[in-house]
């Protein structure tokens, strides 16, 4: 079995920590309880969701500011991508074609990989995570 062949399925969000430079370790970057999935396919496709934990449901009716505030929280709240991917060695490389955050349109999101039996393992490179230079790490069990 190929290492590609071990990564192709749909996997479910387990965890999510980050490491700031200094080594403090945070539990809840994206809220508690968060949940997302990631598929990639045989043929090189890939796709990603993730919604942070507590998000509150939206309320129907409301308008003006207060209905701004709640669509830009529920847009904070959540994250999605899609694209093609290339594996190499211990890297996995997203490269986004749609995203809820068109920054991320036509850009490679990098990931170093470990595989740990039915779970892997993907890890950010240092990025700016709630105001801070942290790498986020994100557990996936296999569905």
């Amino acid at each position: 079995m190929t290492e590609n062949d071990k990564l192709v399925g749909t996997w479910k969000l387990v965890s999510v920590s980050s490491t700031t430079e200094t080594g403090t370790r945070n539990q809840t970057p994206y809220g508690l309880g968060p949940v997302g999935y990631l598929t990639y396919t045989a043929d090189g496709r890939m796709s990603s969701v993730i919604s942070y934990g507590g998000r509150e449901p939206l309320s129907f009716g409301r308008t003006g500011a207060a209905q701004m505030e709640e669509q830009a929280e529920a847009f904070k709240t959540f994250f999605a991508y899609a694209g093609r991917y290339t594996l190499s060695n211990d890297q996995v490389i997203h490269h986004v074609e749609v995203s809820s955050i068109q920054n991320f349109v036509n850009k490679d999101q990098v990931r170093t990989i470990r595989f740990e039996g039915e779970r892997i393992a993907l890890v950010t490179p240092p990025m700016v995570v709630n105001g801070e230079i942290q790498t986020v790490e994100l557990i996936w069990q296999r569905l």
